[in-house]
C-alpha cells in the first residue's frame, strides 16, 4: 500500500443513502482514487444531521433499509480495501433509517438504577445485532456527555444524565454490549459536551472551567473508560480554553486537547476521531480546501469524519505530514478492522430484524425507567372513573395509553392540538383532568416543538384544576411549563412508545409502581 493510500484510509466521509445517481458516482470516485478507508453513512442531505442549517427541505424516503444495504454492497464490491461502514446509531438503527428498530433514548435509559446496568448492556448488544446484520462495522455510539446544563441544545436526550458515575458506569455498559455484538463503539464527544449552551453543528460551544474542573466531572467517563479498554473516542467541536493552554480553539483540531492531554497524560492508545467536519464550528475556519483536514490530523486525529475535502485533505496531508505520524494512525485503523473482521464476511446478511425479541425487551425496559417526579398526598384518591376526564395533548385521545385506561375506567377523552381547541371550554364541566402530553420533540428548540400558546392555556388549567400529568417525553421539557409545580402528580414516561404507554396504564391503574428515578 502507497502512502497515499495509507493517508485515504483514514478518511470515512458521508454517504447519503437516498441522493443522485451523480452523487454515488462521486463517492465510487473517492473510492476508486482516493482509497477511502470508510463511509459514514446517512439518510438524506435533507436530514437533520446533514442539514443542521435547514438549506434543505426534510423530506420522508420509503426503502432506505434496502437501498442502504445495496449501497454497501455496491461501494464495498468496488473498494479495493474494505471499507468501515459506520452509522450514528444512539437509539437503534432508527436514528437514522425508518421501520427499523429503536430503543429508549439515553435520557430515558438514565432513569434507570444502577443495578439495571445489565439492560444497558442489552440494549447496546441488541443496536450492535441489528447494525452487524445491516453490513455496518462501527457505531458512532455511546454519548458519554454529562448533562449538566438543561439548556442543553444539542445533547441533552443523548445522555445518560447528570451523574458522572451512572454516565460512566452505562456507557462502559453499552459500548461493551455492542463490542460483544461483534461491532465498533465509540465514546463521544471528548472531553465532554454536556455543560454546553451552543449547538456546535451551527457555532462554538466554549466551556469555561478550570481543568481540575473537568478532570473531576466531564472528562470522568472517559478516563475510566480507557481505563476499561475502550478502542475509540470521538472529539467534539468545543473549546476548553483550561486545556489548550488559554486558546479558545475547537478540541477536533487542538494539539493539546487530543495529543498531549488525550493520549499522553490520560494514556489512550486506540482511535481517536474527529467529529463531522462539516459543522460550521470548525468548518468555515480554514477557507482552503484540504486545510482543515490537515489541522484535524495534525492535532492527533486518527479518523477524519465527513470531511468535504478528501482529495485536497490527503494531499495536504500527504504533503506536510511525517511518513511517522501516517503510519501510526493507518495502523490503528488497519488493525481495528482486522479486530471486526471486515477483511473477511464483510457484506450485508439478509436475515430479518429480531421484531419479536425487540418487543419483549422494550416492553421490559418500560417497566423499570417509568418515573415519577412528583406526588402530592392523597393525589389518586380525586381521580374515579365518574369524576375525571382525560385529555390527550398534541396526539390523538385515540391512543394507546387512553385505550389501556378505558379497558376498566369509563371517563371521558379529549385532545387538543392547539390554543383555538373547543375541547378546552369542554373540560371546564371537570374538577379533576387527567393529562397525557405527548412532546413533539427531543430537542429542546422551540420549546420541544410545543406551541407557546398551548402550553400558556396548559398553566391556567393547572391553576384552576386538580391535574395529573403523564409525560410522554423528555423530563427537560417540563421546564417550559411554568407552574408545573401546581401538579398534583407528575409521572415521566420518557417516550411515546407503546410499551411507555401500557406500562404508564398500569401504573395509574395502580398495578405497577414507578421504579425509575431522576438524578
Amino acid at each position: 500500500m502507497t502512502l497515499k493510500e495509507k493517508i485515504g484510509q483514514l478518511f470515512s466521509p458521508a454517504a447519503f443513502i437516498h441522493d443522485t445517481e451523480e452523487n454515488y458516482l462521486k463517492i465510487e470516485s473517492l473510492i476508486k482514487n482516493q482509497y477511502i478507508g470508510g463511509l459514514t453513512f446517512f439518510h438524506s442531505r435533507h436530514s437533520a444531521a446533514a442539514n443542521f442549517e435547514k438549506r434543505q427541505e426534510k423530506l420522508t424516503y420509503e426503502n432506505t433499509l434496502e437501498k442502504l444495504r445495496a449501497l454497501i454492497v455496491r461501494y464495498q464490491s468496488i473498494s479495493k480495501y474494505p471499507l468501515l461502514i459506520s452509522i450514528d446509531a444512539e437509539f437503534g438503527l432508527a436514528m437514522r433509517i425508518e421501520k427499523t428498530p429503536q430503543y429508549p433514548f439515553a435520557i430515558t435509559l438514565g432513569a434507570l438504577s444502577l443495578e439495571h446496568e445489565d439492560l444497558v448492556f442489552e440494549t447496546g448488544y441488541r443496536i450492535g445485532k441489528d447494525l452487524k446484520q445491516t453490513g455496518i462495522h462501527l457505531n458512532f455510539a455511546p454519548v458519554a456527555d454529562i448533562n449538566t446544563n438543561p439548556k442543553n441544545p444539542v445533547i441533552g436526550y443523548r445522555s445518560f444524565g447528570p451523574d458522572k458515575e451512572k454516565v460512566s458506569r452505562f456507557a462502559l455498559a453499552m459500548y461493551q454490549g455492542m463490542e460483544k455484538a461483534g461491532i465498533g463503539a465509540c465514546y463521544k464527544h471528548f472531553p465532554g459536551h454536556g455543560d454546553t449552551d451552543t449547538d456546535s453543528h451551527l457555532g462554538l460551544p466554549v466551556i469555561n472551567k478550570t481543568k481540575e474542573e473537568l478532570i473531576s466531572e466531564e472528562l470522568y467517563p472517559f478516563a475510566n473508560g480507557i481505563k476499561a479498554g475502550i478502542d475509540m473516542i470521538m472529539v467534539g467541536h468545543l473549546a476548553a480554553p483550561a486545556l489548550s493552554n488559554g486558546k479558545t480553539i475547537p478540541a477536533s483540531i487542538s494539539k493539546e486537547i487530543i495529543t498531549d492531554l488525550l493520549k499522553e497524560e490520560m494514556g489512550f492508545k486506540g482511535i481517536v476521531v474527529s467529529d463531522a467536519l462539516n459543522m460550521k464550528s470548525v468548518s468555515d475556519l480554514f477557507p482552503e480546501p484540504g486545510r482543515l483536514e490537515w489541522e484535524a490530523f495534525k492535532a492527533g486525529n486518527d479518523l477524519l469524519c465527513f470531511s468535504e475535502n478528501v482529495a485536497a485533505g490527503i494531499e495536504m496531508i500527504l504533503r506536510n505530514g511525517s511518513e511517522e505520524m501516517i503510519e501510526e494512525s493507518f495502523q490503528k485503523v488497519n488493525k481495528f478492522k482486522e479486530r471486526l473482521g471486515i477483511f473477511g464476511d464483510h457484506l450485508p446478511k439478509e436475515s430479518g430484524f429480531d421484531w419479536s425479541g425487540y418487543q419483549s425487551f422494550n416492553e421490559l425496559l418500560s417497566l423499570k425507567y417509568i418515573t415519577e417526579i412528583s406526588n402530592k398526598p392523597k393525589s389518586k384518591t380525586k381521580f374515579t372513573d365518574s369524576n375525571f376526564a382525560k385529555v390527550s395533548i398534541f396526539q390523538p385521545k385515540e391512543n394507546t395509553f387512553f385505550r389501556e385506561l378505558d379497558k376498566e375506567l369509563g371517563s371521558v377523552s379529549f385532545d387538543i392540538q392547539s390554543k383555538s381547541d373547543g375541547n378546552w371550554g369542554k373540560l371546564n364541566g371537570f374538577d379533576n383532568i387527567l393529562i397525557a402530553l405527548f412532546v413533539p420533540s427531543a430537542k429542546p428548540i422551540n420549546h420541544f416543538g410545543m406551541e407557546k400558546e398551548v402550553l400558556d392555556k396548559l398553566q391556567e388549567l393547572i391553576e384552576n384544576k386538580n391535574c395529573q400529568l403523564y409525560l410522554f417525553g423528555s423530563p427537560l421539557s417540563l421546564n417550559e411549563i411554568g407552574n408545573s409545580e401546581k401538579f398534583n402528580r407528575i409521572i415521566c414516561a420518557f417516550q411515546a412508545f407503546d410499551t411507555a404507554q401500557k406500562a404508564s396504564a398500569l401504573h395509574f391503574l395502580g398495578k405497577m409502581e414507578a421504579k425509575g428515578k431522576l438524578d
